[in-house]
Formats: C-alpha cells, sequence, structure tokens
C-alpha cells in the first residue's frame, strides 16, 4: 500500500513540473528523480509509465523520458445518430429486449469519489487481500516449465482436481471447467441452458449482475421470493407449472443480497422439484471462502449431493483474493458440459495459464489457510462493527438477518422512504451505498439497501460511514414526515 500511494504521489508531483520542459524536452534522469525525491528506482519506474499512459510523457529505452508532445486537435465531431436505427432494427421481433442496462453491476465496481466511504463495494478492501501472497504465487507460477504455454481449453489437470475436491462428492476433475471469474461461468451457463425468450427462474431478491446476465441474453427472469431460509419450495414449484421455466438460478450460501443460507429441509426439496420438471440448478457458489469466525460448518454445495446433472455449480477464488484473480469453475455432468465447454471455448479460448498456474501455488501454498482464517475473523469483526453502529444509530433501518458469512447486511428501509432519495442523501454526506432496486427483477415489495463492510479500510471507518448515514435519514425522513403531513 505505501509503494502504491508513493507511486500516486510521485506522478502527481512530476505532472505539475512538466510545464518546466518545452514539448520533446528531455526530464531529468531516473537516478536524479531517486536522489531528489528519496524514492525507489521501483516508484520512479512506475510514476513515469503512469504518465506515459496518459501522454503526458514519452520513454525511450537507453535515452530517457520526454514530455510529449501536444495531440493534434480533434477534427470535428461524427454523425453517430445512424446508429439508433441499427440496433433497434428487428428489436420489434425480439420476444425479450435485449438492451444492456449495466447500473445493477457498475454501482458495486466504480470507485467512489476522495472521501467518501465505499458502502457499496463488492470485493475486498486492499488490505485484507493476499497481496504478498498472490505476487509470490506469480512469481513462483513465472518459472514453471511451459508456463508461458497455451494450456488445455478446459484448465490444468491439476486445477480442476482442486475445483472438484472443493466442491466434494462424486465430481470429478473430468466434469470442471476452468473459466475466468464467476461472472463469465454464468453467461455461460445461462446462454448453454435457455435459448432467448425463454423464462429463467431467480431468487427475489438477488444479484443484479445475473439479472443483467439474462436479459442481454433474451431471457425472461421470474422471480421467486426468498427468506432467511432461502427459496420456498412451494413457490418455487409454481413458478416451474406456471412458466415452463428449465433454468434456476439460485445462490444457496449466504445469498446476495440477503445473506441466506439454503436450510437443509429445502436442499433436497429443490433439488426434487427442478429434477421433476425436467430443469437445471444453476448454483452461484460464489462467497464459500468468506465465511465468517462464527459461522460453523458449512452445508456442502448442492452439487456435492447431485447425482443427476441437475446442478451446474459455479465457484470462484475471485472474492476471497482479489478483483483482479479472475479464476473461477463451471461443473456439470451429462450432455450440458459438453456444450458448456463449446460455448466457453467460442467465448474465451482458454484462460491465461500464467494466472491458472498462479492459482495453482496460491491454493497450495501455507499462506492460503491463514488467509481465509485471517478473513474469517476480520469479516466478523467487521460485520459486527457495523450491526452494531446501526443499531445505535439508525434503529429504523430493519435488519432482519445477521449473516454468518458474505461481506454485506441487506437493509429494509421505514414505509414510505424514497430509497433513491436516500441513496443520494448519503452520498452527500459522504458515503456511497448500494440501492435495492436493481436486486428485484419485478417491484420491490419495499425500499432497502446494501451495505457492505469488507471494501473499506476497517472498523472506525465503518462506524465513521453510519454516523454520516444518521445524517442522510435525518433529512429524508424528516422530508417523508413532511410529505406525509401535506398528505393529510
Amino acid at each position: 500500500m505505501q509503494e502504491r500511494s508513493s507511486v500516486g504521489e510521485l506522478a502527481e508531483r512530476l505532472r505539475r513540473e512538466l510545464d518546466r520542459y518545452s514539448p520533446g524536452g528531455k526530464l531529468p534522469s531516473s537516478r536524479a528523480l531517486v536522489e531528489r525525491f528519496r524514492v525507489s528506482p521501483v516508484t520512479v519506474s512506475r510514476a513515469l509509465a503512469q504518465l506515459a499512459a496518459e501522454g503526458l510523457v514519452v520513454t525511450r529505452p537507453g535515452a530517457g523520458a520526454f514530455r510529449a508532445r501536444p495531440r493534434t486537435s480533434p477534427g470535428p465531431a461524427g454523425d453517430t445518430s445512424w446508429q439508433e436505427v441499427a440496433l433497434s432494427a428487428g428489436g420489434a421481433a425480439d420476444l425479450v429486449p435485449r438492451s444492456v442496462d449495466a447500473s445493477g453491476v457498475t454501482v458495486s465496481l466504480a470507485a467512489p469519489p476522495p472521501g467518501v466511504i465505499e458502502f457499496n463495494g463488492g470485493y475486498l478492501h486492499p488490505s485484507l487481500q493476499p497481496e504478498r501472497a498472490m505476487s509470490a504465487a506469480l512469481a513462483r507460477a513465472g518459472r514453471r516449465p511451459g508456463a508461458w504455454g497455451r494450456p488445455p481449453i478446459e484448465g490444468l489437470p491439476e486445477l480442476r482436481e482442486w475445483f472438484a475436491r472443493s466442491i466434494g462428492g462424486a465430481v470429478t476433475a473430468a466434469e470442471v471447467l476452468v473459466g475466468a471469474g464467476g461472472q463469465t461461468a454464468l453467461t455461460t451457463a445461462l446462454r448453454a441452458l435457455a435459448p432467448p425468450g425463454a423464462p429463467v427462474l431467480v431468487e427475489s431478491p438477488t444479484y443484479p449482475g445475473m439479472l443483467a446476465i439474462a436479459r442481454t441474453a433474451g431471457l425472461r427472469p421470474v422471480p421467486v421470493p426468498v427468506d432467511r431460509d432461502g427459496v420456498k419450495p412451494e413457490l418455487l414449484a409454481d413458478a416451474f407449472r406456471a412458466t415452463g421455466a428449465r433454468v434456476f438460478v439460485c445462490q444457496p450460501l449466504f445469498q446476495n443480497p440477503t445473506g441466506a443460507v439454503l436450510a437443509p429441509a429445502r436442499r433436497g426439496e429443490v433439488l426434487r422439484i427442478a429434477r421433476e420438471a425436467g430443469a437445471f440448478v444453476v448454483e452461484d457458489d460464489f462467497v464459500r471462502r468468506l465465511a465468517h469466525e462464527d459461522a460453523g460448518p458449512l452445508p456442502r454445495p448442492l452439487a456435492a449431493d447431485d447425482p443427476d446433472g441437475v446442478v451446474v455449480h459455479v465457484g470462484s477464488l475471485t472474492k476471497a483474493t482479489s478483483p483482479s484473480f479472475r479464476v473461477s469453475a463451471l461443473a456439470a455432468r451429462g450432455p450440458v458440459l459438453e456444450r458448456l465447454r463449446a460455448i466457453q471455448v467460442v467465448d474465451t479460448f482458454f484462460v491465461p495459464r500464467p494466472l491458472q498456474e498462479a492459482a495453482l501455488e496460491l491454493v497450495g501454498s501455507p499462506a492460503w489457510p491463514r488467509h481465509l482464517r485471517a478473513i474469517a475473523t476480520e469479516l466478523k469483526a467487521r460485520r459486527d462493527a457495523m450491526t452494531a453502529a446501526l443499531a445505535l444509530r439508525l434503529p429504523e433501518l430493519a435488519l432482519p438477518h445477521v449473516p454468518s458469512g458474505g461481506y454485506h447486511l441487506w437493509l429494509r428501509l421505514p414505509d414510505g422512504t424514497d430509497e433513491a432519495a436516500f441513496t443520494a442523501a448519503a452520498l452527500r454526506a459522504g458515503v456511497a451505498l448500494t440501492p435495492g432496486r436493481p436486486y428485484f427483477s419485478a417491484e420491490p415489495p419495499a425500499a432497502h439497501v446494501r451495505l457492505s463492510f469488507a471494501a473499506v479500510a476497517g472498523t472506525e471507518e465503518i462506524e465513521e460511514g453510519v454516523r454520516r448515514l444518521r445524517r442522510a435519514a435525518d433529512e429524508v425522513l424528516a422530508e417523508s414526515v413532511r410529505h406525509g403531513a401535506r398528505d393529510l
């Protein structure tokens, strides 16, 4: 973290000094910059690379760094209005509109402005990521014989075997495909299992990224409500009968956003109902490695108890490592496996071998279990800090379930609260949070927000964020009261 900060600071200082040099003029040597700013040669190299990427500096091996010449002014703007016709032509024939709305995804990917507390993040804060272990694993992977060659298209056999053991049951390495992150694996699964225009059953609420995948593929998401014990089997059976759907997408463990865990009595029921409907269950097992310290023994993946090939399992290393460590597993048995394999090959060819080798190095190192124990402890501490702060400062926000895994809380706002107004007020107060509307494929039953406790620096920032949310709530709830009084 210190090195990263130093790079940014040095780049900013050099950026401010560029006017001292004429276009094409040479900057001081790297050695001179090291001595002047008292930083390492690596920091100087990275800062110059950052300025080069911005087009402000040109580096020439053996010659040094030079101020870039001004860019030529762009020509007049073109006329792209024709694209409106091209993109919508034939759209009337689509059973489901295939326009892309990525807002539900980007809200958890976009970095908030400086000074804003990130309660909307979907990944571990850098201080929680195993950066040193990942760097060491990548360095060792790069030295493996053949590390930069073409891997098997299904993935490295050893990595497929590791994922198969992680899933458990009778799942074998031959039934596992290595993919480029959970989002890609879900996309492959939905494309393989449902034709455009078909209904697909989804939990309600559910992960917005999956809803975006379905809609982009021309599928019709049909909601099936969940409670603290997961999806309701009787409603799932009703939905299969009413729609004729052949796919149900679920997150049985620490569901996003509710944190629910599918109850033991419901696990077999879900598989039975899907099997009788002749349907697949896509199991998104996205945060199995983010269980909290007090979680206790975890239920096995649904795929481990599925001899009939009902379950298509998606698992990933990304949530427990880094957003850039995009390695996932797609597991299935029966004829569907070949279809999944074919689509994945056409879309991505294969996951880069160095990344697969690095994944093997990481999960096989002593640092891996230590990391999982450390984040289990830290996530519990952060969850407890957030729940305590909310109970103290924002008792109006209902928290129906405190999860023992994952990285967020799902809160119901008081009846009549304007969700969009609360989200905007929170941002003005210095907190970025995730509104609840994108998690519903149909009309939501109430206003909700999701608060992440994993993307912030620590418990002090959590407590400060909740203090700021109190100000936002005072603003929005007071406005709601005034509106109610006028309505009377």
